[in-house]
């Protein structure tokens, strides 16, 4: 098999040796609870404080406004639940997205089992959510607006700044999930009137297994475990320190290098774009042209299953992925694709190809190379 090339990046990234160094300790020299009393503890607590700065800072917002979590989909159940059920005094309507990662869905869809009422907006063609949409259906009784900041699958970029604008209007708290934008575009709670965000580790170089809340400090924030006083008595349990290290120390590289690793990142998407529209026919670019993540390109290829391209890139030592990691095998089409109007049978035809900036042009090149001979074999056959 050929050297390996990985186009996931949606999916996960590869820790960063900066990262890497900085967690090491952490396993076997600087071990200790921070929870405890005693001085060595005080090291701990130290670095823990340090990574909720760090976090903080990539998105404007102040470190006792960050809660530490498992991840982007913990963070996503917690924000809508703990508002569902601490403002349904308020009222019992949510505002979505049809094109919501399933941890925002499927939380939506246990709510609405609760007696919550949830709308579940529309998108164009490209997967643009319309403000003037989202105004319409705010009511008096409407306790949250749920949009991501960027979509998993497509790309596609989202004016969370006029959501969070609207929102703000009309007193309705406002979550984002942000975990695919979190270190990859900028973000920031205050100019975006961003009341909660949702973010992951694993997405910027940063380990798996850790992710953020943001709650804004004038927000009411239900616990989401009982047990123990970590995380202001909001979330029990042992502090996973050497993820929580390494999350600030990504955070802190992202913040650094974000609009440097954007413009390689994007250089290289439209390239990969420009190669793949132009030199295989029938193939469309799903997500919007300009408004979208900077390492994205997802696209579908008419007559071809996507699983069976999938198969054969492996096969050629090229990672990719049909969409969310967290759908895979799910036998129809991404709940995306169909929102943003494309056939079954042209969606089933997906291939999403997510770059780093560590990617290279040759690696493009070897990788269209691949594409034009599967999908010219499958279209054969």
């Amino acid at each position: 098999m050929e050297e390996r090339i990985y186009l996931d990046n949606a999916a996960t990234t590869r820790v960063s040796e900066e990262v890497l160094q900085e967690m090491l300790p952490y396993f076997r020299e600087a071990y200790a609870n921070p929870s405890a009393i005693y001085g060595f503890a005080g090291e701990i607590k130290k670095a823990v404080k340090a990574a909720r700065e760090q976090t903080a800072a990539l998105i404007g917002a102040k470190s006792n406004e960050i809660y530490f979590t498992a991840g982007g989909s913990e963070s996503d159940n917690w924000a809508i639940r703990a508002v569902a059920e601490g403002f349904r005094d308020r009222g019992r309507h949510i505002i979505t997205s049809k094109i919501e990662h399933h941890a925002v869905l499927h939380t939506c869809q246990y709510l609405e089992k609760q007696g919550y009422e949830v709308t579940y907006l529309d998108v164009d063609e490209k997967g643009k959510i319309s403000p003037e949409s989202l105004e319409k259906a705010i009511r008096p009784d409407t306790i949250l607006i749920s949009v991501m900041a960027a979509n998993n699958e497509i790309g596609t970029l989202e004016p969370v700044a006029r959501i969070g604008e609207i929102a703000a209007e009309k007193g309705v708290l406002f979550h984002t999930d942000a975990v695919q934008a979190y270190g990859h575009v900028p973000l920031n709670t205050e100019e975006m009137h961003i009341d909660l965000l949702s973010a992951s580790a694993h997405k910027l170089n940063g380990p798996k297994g850790v992710g953020i809340l943001y709650c804004r400090e004038n927000v009411r924030l239900r616990p989401l475990l009982y047990g123990g006083a970590q995380e202001k008595g909001r979330r029990a349990g042992t502090l996973n320190v050497p993820g929580i290290v390494g999350f600030g120390k990504a955070a802190a590289l992202a913040n650094e290098s974000m609009q440097e690793r954007a413009v390689r990142e994007a250089e290289l998407r439209d390239y990969l774009i420009d190669r793949v529209l132009a030199e295989i026919p029938d193939t469309g670019l799903n997500g919007h042209r300009q408004d979208r993540l900077p390492g994205n390109a997802h696209f579908c290829f008419r007559d071809v299953e996507g699983e069976t391209l999938l198969i054969l890139l492996d096969q050629k030592g090229i990672c990719a992925s049909g969409g969310s990691a967290c759908a895979s095998g799910e036998p129809d089409p991404s709940h995306v694709l169909l929102a943003v109007g494309l056939p079954h049978e042209i969606a089933r035809g997906s291939l999403r190809l997510t770059l780093s900036a560590e990617n290279t042009r040759e690696e493009l090149d070897r990788t269209v190379r691949a594409l034009k001979e599967i999908v010219g074999r499958l279209r054969d056959i």
